[in-house]
């Protein structure tokens, strides 16, 4: 495959996985690698950012080196705040004075870049974006890419309601084919093969009870996910998408804090990174 201006970057979810991919497109920035679109969902719309605003390293120190500091993943943010990650600390904190984000290389580059919510009224995926200049729309959109299930509130972003989007699209390359894109780069945080086990249950109606339509792709996401695995690993071998993933089974959760496979997670994706734009940017 050619890498060129036509080229979509789809960046998977994940939690703290998504340290793989902040290797990985820290590795592209080494190479001055920017793809012209990205669609990104949940931590991968987290890191995509630090992509889109040209800042290596940010996302690796927020999703290590912050974490360490701050331990801004715990129960005691779910029970304060209603959200297990710290999200004052995370969405205003960060961007705005710890990791001061740019947002004016951001807002000027003429990069697509998409993330994805699920809608909790309708049960489906929205593809939001954000290069009017407002900067706190921008952070809540990612904010709602990123909102997991039932331990995140729900956020508003222009008067909708809004959860992580991988609820209902986690492997977003039906979005970047729909939009031009017929052949993506794809970073995924599982290595090749793997499919979620166990079973869907039924979400009980006491369970977000105003949202009929999110119970039901609940419940269903297990078999979505391993229907898109399946369907990513059939157009990789016509030759219709890269992937970049792990080589290994994963040893990091979606909710780790351990520094030291963190940090692992994060040089496998660097090192992957630089190989792909090592081979493919000399063709």
């Amino acid at each position: 495959m050619v890498i060129n201006r036509k080229t979509g970057l789809v960046l998977e979810g994940g939690g703290m996985r998504g340290v793989f991919t902040s290797g990985v497109l820290d590795a592209f920035m080494k190479h001055q690698l920017y793809f012209r679109y990205v669609v990104a969902v949940s931590a991968g719309a987290c890191n995509g950012l630090s992509y889109a605003s040209h800042q290596p390293r940010r996302a690796r120190l927020s999703n290590i080196d912050m974490l360490v500091k701050y331990d801004y993943l715990s129960l005691k943010h779910l029970i304060r705040q209603g959200c297990i990650f710290d999200p004052e600390l995370l969405y205003d904190r960060f961007p705005n004075e710890l990791i001061p984000y740019d947002y004016d290389t951001y807002f000027s580059n003429d990069m697509t870049f998409e993330m994805v919510v699920t809608n909790c009224l309708t049960g489906r995926a929205e593809y939001l974006e954000e290069h009017e200049g407002n900067r706190q729309r921008l952070l809540d959109i990612c904010r709602a890419s990123s909102s997991l299930p039932y331990v995140s509130k729900i956020i508003d972003v222009d008067g909708s309601l809004y959860l992580d989007g991988g609820i209902v699209d986690s492997i977003p390359v039906m979005r970047a084919i729909e939009t031009g894109h017929e052949r993506n780069v794809l970073v995924l945080t599982r290595n090749r093969g793997y499919r979620k086990t166990g079973r869907d249950l039924k979400i009980p109606p006491f369970i977000y009870r105003r949202y009929p339509r999110l119970r039901v792709v609940l419940s269903r996401r297990i078999k979505e996910y391993n229907r898109q695995l399946e369907m990513v690993e059939q157009m990789e071998a016509r030759g219709e998408v890269l992937c970049i993933r792990p080589e290994r089974p994963l040893e990091v959760d979606r909710i780790e804090k351990d520094p030291v496979k963190l940090e692992a997670l994060y040089e496998e994706g660097f090192r992957l990174g630089d190989e792909f734009c090592e081979s493919y940017l000399s063709e």
